[in-house]
């Protein structure tokens, strides 16, 4: 439970991180805010663990400013959409029930690198005793993203996967789930021993440093035939050289473009190979409606409560430290999730 602070008003505050002007993860500031409300439908949550995205370290250097719908249309912004806790108040029509329950969700806008955080209803997950406030938080966005992924590349028996940024949150989740569903070898892509590491040990068949040179061959030697799926996290020259890889009939799916600009595909190679490309960004990717995106996130969480997904928190960062964990995560210095405990 976080610590209600007067100000010379005698209004209560709290303490959250602001971003005043784009810039390095220095802009990044702890600063004594109000204490949120719950409206009409919502509740207030004292923070146990907020996770942090990747996107949103684009969105404070200011890379997707007016281009992305994540980007907040002015500033000051306050980031921070995952977050796991203990409901402290309610607001009208929510169930004062769910006072004191523990309950993990993500925020509309942002609001959640902070002591507390606003959740709608709706958007709320109770939470098992069984599952702890970061691994939980950190399946929010990336077990519901892993369950799409798998979905949307319709994994199943027989398939020979090959999971780019292998060793990320999203990656670990999805080398467990594409096993579970029947996947008959999986490969990850991922840079450096430890992460390699990693790799091996959430479920690949083979490890591959996309960073060595020559790794297309590390691949082939791995699948002779082609592989069937490739899921691409990194974009631009790795995935190219990932879809280069893939067998006559073989599925594309793009979820990321951590090397700085996301896949450009050459139409007739794709249509002369009998290439599916998709994207978890934007179609075709299906149903990705509110009720679906909770179900899948549903999915991830009871999984993991009933330990048959393993989420891997990689990085806990006190909440003050919110500068320092963007920058580990733009050096790609982590593994799996990285999550702030204020």
């Amino acid at each position: 439970m976080h610590t209600v602070i007067a100000d010379e008003q005698g209004t209560s505050t709290m303490r959250a991180i602001v971003l005043r002007q784009y810039g390095s993860p220095e802009e990044l500031r702890l600063e004594e805010v109000p204490d949120p409300v719950a409206g009409p439908g919502e509740v207030v949550v004292d923070v146990a663990a907020a996770g942090i995205q990747f996107v949103e370290t684009q969105v404070r250097s200011g890379g997707l400013r007016g281009v992305s719908p994540v980007a907040p249309k002015e500033l000051p912004w306050r980031p921070g959409r995952e977050v796991a806790g203990v409901v402290a108040s309610v607001g009208e029509g929510a169930d004062p029930a769910l006072i004191g329950q523990r309950v993990a969700g993500q925020t509309a806008t942002g609001g959640g690198y902070a002591e507390r955080a606003v959740l709608a209803v709706s958007a709320v997950h109770r939470l098992p005793q069984a599952l702890g406030s970061a691994e939980a938080v950190s399946l929010l966005g990336t077990g519901r993203t892993a369950v799409a992924l798998l979905e949307t590349a319709r994994i199943g028996k027989g398939d020979t996967v090959l999971v780019e940024s292998a060793a990320g949150a999203v990656g670990t989740l999805v080398l467990q789930l594409a096993r579970d569903a029947g996947a008959e070898r999986l490969i990850g892509l991922a840079r450096g021993e430890e992460k390699l590491r990693l790799v091996r040990e959430f479920g690949a068949d083979e490890a591959v440093d996309y960073t060595a040179p020559g790794w297309p061959d590390q691949v082939r030697q791995a699948a002779p035939d082609g592989v069937t799926v490739v899921l691409d996290a990194v974009g631009g020259r790795t995935g190219l050289d990932a879809f280069e890889l893939l067998a006559p009939g073989g599925r594309f799916v793009i979820f990321g473009f951590s090397g700085g600009s996301i896949t450009r595909l050459d139409p007739a190679s794709v249509s002369e190979r009998g290439i599916t490309v998709s994207s978890y960004f934007g179609p075709p990717t299906g149903d990705r409606g509110p009720d679906v995106q909770m179900r899948q996130t549903r999915e991830a969480l009871t999984a993991a409560a009933e330990g048959r997904l393993r989420p891997l928190v990689g990085q806990r960062f006190p909440l003050a430290e919110a500068s320092a964990a963007h920058t580990a995560i733009s050096a790609r210095a982590t593994v799996g999730k990285t999550v702030l405990i204020p």
